[in-house]
Parts: structure tokens; sequence; C-alpha cells
């Protein structure tokens, strides 16, 4: 009874470990297929940071909207600022980086040095993650940005979602707080 039982228990397991490995590739096989697009408007009501802010702030002056899409769908949404400077709130924010695309019109340019990622958000597990290494990507490509820092919220998950991610805490403020991730 002893032989039989062990070969029934290891052909068991070696069965749920094949479905466990065909399920964990069906869940990210999404993630593969993926590609960043720039976003002409995102629903507000999504955005679990910040809500508050319409559309027109978000595609206002030196400021973008984007997102993963997968088979013609969006599963995670990123909004940027581009400034010269890091800002300390989003009034400060939308300061800076209205000032950097003024200057930089000028001056005939790209926008602000260092875009400030002020809201990211994933509607599909692995989202968050995948749009922070697709946006790392272009910023390295850019020639004009020389810095990814974000203007995070004062909670635990925005603390642990860019420290996961490799960001380091530059500065704490009064109502946010500051990652940077390393471009060069």
């Amino acid at each position: 009874m002893k032989k039989k039982f062990k070969p029934r228990i290891k052909a068991r397991l070696r069965k749920n470990r094949q479905a466990l490995s065909k399920n964990i590739d069906n869940f990210f096989g999404w993630v593969k297929g993926a590609k960043l697009v720039e976003l002409k408007e995102c629903n507000p009501e999504e955005d679990p940071v910040r809500p508050e802010l319409d559309n027109k702030f978000r595609t206002g002056y030196g400021r973008k909207i984007f997102g993963v899409e997968y088979q013609g769908e969006i599963h995670a949404v990123m909004c940027f600022a581009y400034t010269n400077e890091i800002p300390k709130s989003v009034e400060e924010l939308e300061k800076l980086s209205t000032d950097a695309f003024l200057q930089t019109a000028m001056r005939d340019q790209s926008g602000g040095q260092i875009a400030i990622a002020y809201t990211v958000w994933s509607k599909k597990k692995g989202g968050g993650k995948l749009i922070v290494k697709e946006v790392f990507k272009n910023i390295k490509k850019s020639n004009h940005l020389n810095r990814l820092v974000t203007l995070s919220p004062l909670t635990e998950m925005a603390t642990n979602f860019h420290e996961r991610n490799g960001a380091k805490l530059i500065q704490i403020n009064e109502t946010t707080q500051n990652f940077e991730y390393k471009v060069m």
C-alpha cells in the first residue's frame, strides 16, 4: 500500500505544479503584448490617488497622460508633468510645469528636464510595475529628460510601491513625498 501511495502523490503534485505554472503564464501573459501610449484623456474617477484633478489639469501646460494598452484596452495609467524643479505639492507642480513649458516654448526646446509622475494606477495585476518600467525606458531615450521623480501621497502604499520598483525617497513634504528613479 505504501509503494502505490507515493507515486500517486508525486503525480498529483507534478500535475498541480504544471497547472499552476500555466495559470501564472496566462495571468501575466498580457504584459508581453502591452505598449505605452499617450492618451488625450482618462477617467479621473478611476484615479485612486488624485481623482480631484480633471483632464484639463492633466493635459495642461507641460503635462501629459500615458497608458499601457493591450488589445485596445488601457490597463494602467500614469500622469506626468515636466518641470525644472521638484514640486512639493500639486499647486506647485502646476506652477512649475507651466513655467517650464513657457520657458522652453520661448527657446524652441522640449519641456522641463525632470519628469514628475504625480499619479499612477492599474486596472490589472502587474500594470503599475509595467507602466513604470515602460515610462522609465522612454525617459532614458529622451534627449531632454534627466530625472524621473514622483509627487506621491504620504501613504504606506505609495512608499511600498515605489521602493519595490527601485525608487529612493528624496524628501518628505507637508502633504506629499518625492521618490526618484535612477535614470543614468
